[in-house]
């Protein structure tokens, strides 16, 4: 529940700021081809890409075999995994010139195509967080079923109406939630999910004899924090936690973070 509460609080609020940063231009700009419903279209389309790929998704679930299903799933948490880090990366370097962006993107776009612009990059901006969404509550749900799915998609809605208020907070300029502090925290915690994805994807390739588990356990600690419980399969559920890691899984978890601090310090290194 936690974890899809954190990501559609996450992706929502992203969302909402840039519908805002959008309302804000349309509104600024004063120019008649240009309107309000313009950006309300583009919304729409944008939850409309995000519908269509969850169908296909639930289509893909019932339509594959046994095996192939099981491939599948893997595989989308590998893809939700590589796209939570592509966002964090990809947001550290744009999030601080994001509206300026926006704004200069736009002004470009209007003067040939007015509206329908708007209309495009809502539908991308939201159409693109949306299907990040979908991709992320998949990853989650495959393993889960009866009371606890029903208390991910809870914790999924409870995520959505905070993101309101957290984007309503933001907007409003309160001293005590700045965005700069709000994207911080949460890009710590989304990598923490993505090594979580990772973590899981590989020990389904252990378990399909597709990689070795190299030497398992490494280490014993299920008497410190054992992850059946409620507070290790918290640490399991965000950080990829295991009390009894196989090496394999001990390396790709080490691996991924190897990858995400090298990544980081090159983008430093060419902002400089």
């Amino acid at each position: 529940m936690g974890n899809a509460f954190f990501i559609v609080w996450r992706e929502s609020v992203e969302a909402i700021l840039i519908i805002s940063i959008l309302l804000a231009w349309i509104r600024t700009r004063g120019d008649t081809r240009i309107g309000v419903h313009h950006l309300w279209v583009g919304v729409a389309g944008g939850l409309a890409l995000a519908g269509f790929l969850a169908l296909a998704m639930l289509g893909m679930h019932g339509w594959l075999a046994a095996g192939a299903l099981e491939m599948f799933q893997t595989a989308i948490m590998f893809v939700a995994a590589g796209l939570i880090t592509h966002m964090v990366l990809w947001m550290r370097t744009h999030g601080r010139h994001l509206k300026r962006e926006l704004e200069s993107g736009l002004s470009n776009a209007a003067q040939s195509a007015g509206g329908a612009s708007v209309a495009m990059l809502a539908a991308i901006a939201v159409g693109r967080e949306g299907a990040e969404t979908v991709l992320f509550l998949y990853g989650l749900a495959m393993e889960q079923s009866g009371d606890t799915l029903a208390r991910l998609f809870a914790g999924a809605g409870i995520g959505f109406v905070l993101a309101l208020a957290t984007a309503w907070v933001i907007l409003s300029g309160a001293r005590w939630l700045p965005s700069r502090l709000f994207f911080r925290t949460s890009e710590i915690v989304l990598l923490l999910l993505a090594a979580a994805l990772l973590v899981s994807g590989v020990e389904r390739l252990i378990d399909m004899e597709w990689l070795p588990p190299l030497m398992e356990p490494v280490w014993d600690s299920s008497a410190l924090l054992d992850d059946g419980s409620t507070a290790g399969g918290i640490a399991a559920a965000f950080a990829g936690y295991r009390a009894q890691p196989s090496l394999m899984v001990l390396i790709a978890w080490l691996g991924y973070w190897g990858v995400v601090t090298l990544l980081g310090r090159l983008q430093r290194r060419s902002a400089a």
